[in-house]
């Protein structure tokens, strides 16, 4: 009889457990959604590895970002370099510039025309801004050579400083121009300083592939139709969406040593080794200038994870990846989320300014929210989850933000995950609801390790 009454009330709980997964049915549609866009199923194993999802990604952002301590100088956690900007476009070296600060470079650098400094000097007080470019309008044909040395020796005297350099934004097409971006180019390889391609400077590029061949410190995130004008230079083909990954594969191969950042609807990124994936919902908001926004961002966290590799040598985990591709991925990831947010504030009025105020506080959430939930795990560990709940509720009526108090309820889920099924598993429910739907994510999981572990028990 009480063997029966047992039975009876495991089975109830499962049922139970059953009809509160169908509650979350839309967050687990979903993530089938974020699968099948990949070309996968749910079910398939490769769609998984083909994938970097966001709780991996927001994994990579907090290993490889350098803590804050007062030990630390200025230019530690990074010095950019933007070369870009002239009469026609001073907004995109702008948005590059300003991005790498957001998320935590200490200095952002951005060479320059003339005509573009006074500008996004205007913009910014924060950018040190060069006027050393020049066009060919302000040249005579006599004086090109010397110019063209001016320049380049302009450049080489900061170019040892730098972490990482994006060439591109607000470039234009000028030839004398992009002939003296040439040589930057040249220089910066020689002293293995990082380059993110973006913009025009895909344009000099894809008619100068030598500039980039054999260059594992090379990063290039070509549009829709910079990619494709990539693909017929180099694979003489027109692009195969039905083959996106295998033929990004081949562009990269062909290229030689590179890195590509395909961006659209997921951002492809291929490193000639793996093709992967970052399919974070960002912004259905397409505006101008988002796209610097990512050049920025990816040199930041290449540079941080170029610094992250050399101090982890010996490290079988993160000390034999390409730091290239850790940047794709992570800035690719920060970007999406910032996007997201803008938006969901902005709506259509969303520009790239309000993405980039974003920025800043998307990352710091990112590693506050690890470090939150790690507490609250611990908390529930020790004592317990009564106790836990109570101290997180003075936590929140401490601190009265709209946002502390959103999140209590999340953290006290959190809490009772770790108290029912144990520290180690509440982490690994954290981990993998990383995005805007916390809680009823954090629930879904929760609600399917018990329904496991009911019907295992039956």
């Amino acid at each position: 009889m009480l063997s029966g009454h047992g039975m009876s009330t495991r089975l109830t709980s499962l049922n139970a457990a059953k009809s509160s997964v169908s509650v979350f049915s839309a967050v687990l549609r979903r993530q089938q959604f974020l699968i099948r866009s990949l070309g996968g199923s749910p079910d398939q194993n490769c769609s998984v590895k083909m994938s970097v999802m966001e709780a991996d990604a927001m994994k990579i952002i907090r290993r490889i970002t350098p803590t804050l301590d007062l030990s630390r100088y200025k230019g530690q956690a990074g010095k950019i370099a933007v070369v870009g900007g002239c009469r026609e476009y001073t907004g995109a070296p702008y948005f590059a510039a300003i991005s790498a600060l957001k998320i935590g470079a200490d200095l952002s650098h951005v060479f320059c025309t003339k005509d573009a400094a006074p500008i996004i000097k205007c913009y910014s007080p924060e950018l040190i801004v060069h006027p050393v470019l020049e066009e060919s309008y302000n040249v005579k044909d006599e004086d090109k050579g010397i110019i063209a040395n001016k320049v380049l020796s302009e450049v080489k005297k900061w170019m040892e400083r730098f972490d990482c350099l994006v060439i591109g934004p607000g470039l234009g097409r000028d030839p004398f121009l992009l002939d003296c971006v040439s040589e930057i180019i040249k220089h910066a390889r020689q002293l293995n300083v990082p380059l993110v391609i973006d913009g025009d400077g895909l344009f000099l590029v894809t008619n100068s592939l030598d500039l980039v061949s054999g260059y594992p410190f090379a990063v290039l995130t070509p549009n829709v139709n910079e990619y494709k004008r990539l693909v017929q230079k180099v694979l003489n083909c027109e692009v195969n969406e039905e083959e996106s990954s295998a033929e990004l594969l081949s562009l990269v191969k062909g290229i030689g040593g590179v890195t590509v950042l395909r961006k659209g609807n997921s951002d492809l990124i291929c490193d000639g080794d793996a093709v992967c994936s970052v399919s974070i919902f960002g912004s259905p908001r397409r505006c101008g200038g988002q796209g610097d926004i990512l050049s920025g961002s990816v040199a930041v966290y290449l540079s941080w994870a170029r610094q992250c590799i050399k101090l982890a040598e010996g490290d079988l985990g993160i000390g034999t990846m390409n730091p290239a591709l850790i940047g794709c991925v992570a800035g690719s990831a920060l970007l999406r989320k910032a996007a997201s947010i803008a938006f969901q504030n902005k709506k259509r009025a969303t520009l790239t300014s309000d993405i980039i105020e974003f920025l800043g506080m998307r990352f710091h959430d990112t590693l506050q929210e690890h470090n939150d939930v790690r507490n609250a795990a611990a908390i529930a560990d020790i004592v317990g989850i009564g106790k836990g709940c109570a101290i997180i509720d003075e936590h929140s009526r401490r601190h009265r933000r709209r946002r502390t108090r959103r999140k209590t309820v999340g953290y006290k889920t959190e809490v009772a995950a770790a108290e029912l099924i144990g520290r180690r598993d509440s982490m690994v429910i954290r981990r993998e609801s990383g995005n805007e739907l916390d809680l009823s994510l954090i629930m879904s999981l929760f609600i399917l390790i018990l329904v496991h572990r009911v019907s295992a028990s039956i």
